[in-house]
C-alpha cells in the first residue's frame, strides 16, 4: 500500500491544468513504462495498448490527465495578474488560496487576492466576490518586475496542495483527485492485465482538455474507434450536511459508484448491468451515481461514429473542483479490481450478448 500511496501523492501534487498536461503526461509514462505500446492523439492525450487479435473487441478506458485551473491574461501596471478560469470554479472556494504561475524561467508562488472585506460596503460584504474582480499576487512591485520574473499572457496557472493521509488511514486529501484518482485505476489496470493473454485489445487512455469541454476524448475516439468505453471519473459525494440522497446518492468509502445518469450520457444498460453483475460475483461493493449538471469523457465517445457501448465508474469525492477534495482509498481499489474483471471476461462472445441486449 505505501506504493501505491506514493504514486496517488505524485498524481495528485503534479501539475496539469487544461491544455498545459505535459508534466501528468510524463509521470504516466513513468508509471507504465515499459508495460504497454505508447501512442498519441494530436491533441495530447496518451494511448498504452495492450493487443490481441485484430479481429478481438477493443475496449478504451478514458481517464483524463487535466484539473482545472487558471490562465494568466493581463498583468496590471502594479504587477498583479488578471486571469481566466480553466474549468468551472466557485467563487466560494478561490481566494486567499495558494496556486502555482508556470513562467517561463520556473515556477512562481501565488495567492488569489481581492478587496479585503474591511474596506467594502456593508451591502457588498453580502455579496460573493466575482472572479472577474481577483487577482494573483506574487509579490511583483509593478508590471515589469512580473515579467522579469517570466510572467506572461497564455502563463498556465495551478492549484497548490500537499497530498495528506487523513485520520483513519484510508481517506485522503489533495488537489486535482478530479481526475487523477481515476488516471491511479487507469494505471493499475493496465499494470494488472500488462501480462495476460487476453480476449480484446485495451487502450488505456489519459485525455487532455476534459474540463474545458471533453476535447481530448473526441480525438482520442476518432483515433482508437473502439467498440465497448468504460469511463474513470470522480462523482460528487453525498454523506455531508445538507446534500441529500437524491442529488448525490454516492458517499466516499462505501465502493466505486457505477453512474446511471449524466449530463451527457446515458449509460449502456447491458454494460451497466455487466458491471454489476462481475461486482456481485466478486463481492466488490458497488453504489449509484447521477449527475444532473456534469458529464464526463463519455458523452463525446458513446457518440463516435455508429455509437459506442459506454460506462462510466466514478470515485466518489468531496469538495469537488476546490484546491482541496477527500476521496476513500477503498473506492480507489474496488475500481481497479472490478474493472480489471470486466477487461479480463469481455470477449467478442461476450461482446456479441451485449450488442444484442
Amino acid at each position: 500500500m505505501d506504493k501505491k500511496l506514493e504514486w496517488l501523492k505524485r498524481f495528485s501534487e503534479t501539475c496539469g491544468v487544461s491544455g498545459f498536461e505535459s508534466r501528468m503526461k510524463e509521470l504516466m509514462l513513468q508509471r507504465l513504462d515499459g508495460m504497454a505500446e505508447v501512442s498519441y492523439d494530436k491533441l495530447g492525450s496518451v494511448v498504452f495498448t495492450k493487443q490481441a487479435a485484430a479481429d478481438a473487441p477493443k475496449i478504451m478506458l478514458a481517464s483524463h490527465m487535466d484539473e482545472i485551473g487558471f490562465m494568466v491574461k493581463h498583468i496590471t501596471k502594479e504587477g498583479f495578474l488578471k486571469f481566466t478560469c480553466l474549468g468551472g470554479w466557485w467563487e466560494q472556494v478561490m481566494l486567499s488560496q495558494r496556486v502555482t504561475v508556470h513562467g517561463s524561467k520556473g515556477d512562481l508562488v501565488g495567492v488569489i487576492g481581492s478587496k479585503p472585506p474591511h474596506i467594502l460596503s456593508p451591502e457588498e460584504r453580502t455579496k460573493v466576490v466575482a472572479k472577474k474582480d481577483m487577482y494573483i499576487d506574487i509579490g511583483a512591485s509593478n508590471e515589469e518586475v512580473a515579467r522579469q520574473l517570466g510572467v506572461f499572457e497564455g502563463c498556465p496557472v495551478t492549484p497548490y496542495a500537499e497530498m495528506a493521509v487523513m485520520g483513519d488511514g484510508k481517506t485522503l486529501l489533495g488537489k486535482a483527485w478530479d481526475n487523477r484518482i481515476g488516471c491511479a485505476v487507469m494505471a493499475d489496470v493496465m499494470e494488472n492485465i500488462s501480462a495476460k493473454a487476453l480476449n480484446s485489445t485495451v487502450y488505456g487512455v489519459a485525455t487532455v482538455q476534459e474540463e474545458v469541454g471533453l476535447r481530448g476524448a473526441q480525438t482520442s475516439v476518432n483515433l482508437l474507434k473502439p467498440d465497448i468505453a468504460l469511463v474513470i471519473d470522480t462523482c460528487v459525494a453525498g454523506g455531508t450536511p445538507g446534500v441529500s440522497d437524491d442529488v448525490a446518492p454516492a458517499k466516499i468509502g462505501t465502493g466505486v459508484a457505477v453512474t446511471i445518469f449524466d449530463a451527457g450520457m446515458i449509460p449502456n444498460t447491458a454494460l451497466r448491468d455487466f458491471a454489476m453483475q462481475t461486482a456481485k460475483e466478486l463481492g466488490i461493493p458497488t453504489q449509484i451515481s447521477i449527475s444532473e449538471g456534469g458529464a464526463t469523457d463519455g458523452g463525446r465517445i458513446h457518440l463516435h461514429d455508429a455509437g459506442v457501448l459506454t460506462l462510466t465508474f466514478s470515485i466518489p469525492t468531496r469538495y469537488i473542483h476546490s484546491h482541496q477534495s477527500v476521496i476513500h482509498i477503498d473506492d480507489y481499489l474496488g475500481a481497479v479490481k472490478l474493472i480489471t474483471a470486466m477487461v479480463e471476461k469481455l470477449d467478442s462472445e461476450q461482446y456479441k450478448k451485449l450488442l444484442q441486449a
